[in-house]
């Protein structure tokens, strides 16, 4: 049987979101044998989890004034929605919506209203310890956040039931470089701090979206974490030769963090290799100050946001696929430890990938060290190598195949559920070995 792990996190699973990641961990799990505590305002969908239990600001903030407010409730998997609905926003106009507005900005000041809000004796209840006592977990499973309270959560249950906690570390939170002219960044990253060696120091395991971040936690903590890479629904494509004639070139993903710069700079040098060439850009993204810059590139085609099955089936027909990252300082800061989606799409997919962005950007590191992408870091770069790659079907179908022999090293389902059962498995027995 497989062990009771509770998750411990800001969003459940959801196939707009965190379904692949879910997926890599917990695909074939007992669903009887995983349960959440999540803070997203929205009522989830089935996935993984036999039961979860809801906890939002809004509750959170009401209990405050009134004692008959349960800032807590319990979703089981039969009564839940099949897919992810945009309801339960907890925002019908008011002050709540002002609220809500001003705490999706994610910076000190936020973080710490947060924290205050999320006080331990507003969301430790009766409620919350009775629905605990009745999964009693084997180990947590703490899903990173920059949120402090979500790991101050992770910790009660672990110290409650005197058990593990794993943690899944798919962005670097704690490392980032603080505005020492800002004392509430300075506040903020104290605490957390505080919270997270605590985290560490409790005993478990940890996974991680990539080997660059493992390194880096794995060597600071002294963990024995492993990664755990994203996989992707992509049927790979037969080979197929790039057409110069009918060039197909897309970008799907997020465009914040300096990566709309990056594209326009790929639009420009597209049509700088053949004027007839357009990249088509594919995104959720809808504040203007974001896709401005995208208005005085013609060879630059935002086309908004579509479903992640779209997704698959426009990647399928593109002859090029693109992964960009940023170069400013602040935007290579933020991406130096991830490893977007979309770079497990694009190489299971078996189309040729473009690669752009600065060598200290997690994404574009990954990309360099296996090998089966043409690679920029400069602008200057982008013409020559796009030329190149039209130009020679050798270099297209060595691509080809490398990538297929990476995607079955790192991205299979069989890969990443087997290594992250092993995670848990271990971390279970040595918690259990350090603490007779």
């Amino acid at each position: 049987m497989d062990p009771r792990i509770l998750i411990v996190g800001t969003v459940p699973y959801n196939r707009k979101s965190t379904s692949r990641a879910f997926d890599s961990y917990f695909h074939g799990w007992d669903r009887d044998c995983l349960a959440q505590i999540f803070s997203n305002t929205k009522t989830p969908a089935k996935g993984h989890c036999g039961t979860l239990f809801q906890i939002t600001d809004k509750r959170m903030v009401q209990r405050r004034f009134s004692h008959s407010v349960k800032t807590g409730h319990v979703f089981e998997y039969n009564e839940l929605p099949d897919e992810w609905e945009d309801n339960n926003l907890e925002v019908g106009g008011g002050a709540f919506e002002w609220l809500y507005r001003i705490g999706s900005a994610s910076n000190a000041y936020t973080h710490i209203i947060r924290g205050f809000v999320w006080k331990e004796r507003y969301w430790h209840t009766p409620d919350l310890d009775s629905w605990l006592d009745s999964f009693a977990p084997e180990c947590v499973f703490l899903s990173f956040s920059n949120d402090y309270f979500i790991p101050e959560i992770a910790l009660y249950v672990a110290r409650r039931f005197d058990i593990p906690i794993v943690s899944s570390i798919g962005d670097d939170y704690l490392f980032l470089r603080e505005d020492s002219n800002n004392p509430f960044e300075r506040v903020y990253k104290r605490h957390f701090s505080r919270t997270i060696n605590e985290v560490f120091a409790h005993g478990g395991g940890a996974i991680y979206i990539c080997d660059k971040i493992r390194d880096k936690y794995n060597s600071e903590f002294g963990l024995d974490g492993e990664t755990v890479y994203l996989t992707s629904e992509a049927k790979r494509r037969a080979f197929r030769p790039i057409d110069p004639e009918n060039l197909k070139v897309t970008y799907f993903g997020n465009i914040r963090m300096g990566r709309n710069e990056s594209l326009c700079d790929i639009a420009d040098a597209l049509n700088e290799v053949d004027s007839r060439y357009t990249i088509e850009v594919y995104s959720n993204e809808r504040e203007k100050s974001v896709t401005r810059v995208f208005d005085k590139h013609p060879s630059l085609h935002f086309m908004g946001s579509v479903p992640y099955s779209e997704v698959l089936r426009k990647t399928e027909e593109s002859d090029i696929v693109v992964v960009v990252e940023g170069h400013k300082p602040e935007d290579i800061e933020l991406s130096r430890y991830s490893l977007s989606t979309k770079v497990a799409d694009s190489l299971a997919s078996g189309v040729n990938v473009l690669a752009y962005g600065s060598a200290d950007c997690g994404a574009i590191d990954y990309m360099d060290k296996i090998g089966c992408v043409t690679l920029c870091h400069m602008r200057e770069e982008l013409a020559p190598a796009i030329r190149r790659l039209l130009q020679s079907e050798g270099i297209q179908r060595a691509n080809y195949d490398m990538s297929a022999i990476v995607v079955e090293r790192n991205h299979t389902l069989a890969h990443s559920t087997a290594t992250f059962r092993r995670v848990v498995g271990r971390a279970i027995s040595n918690y259990h070995k350090a603490k007779p």
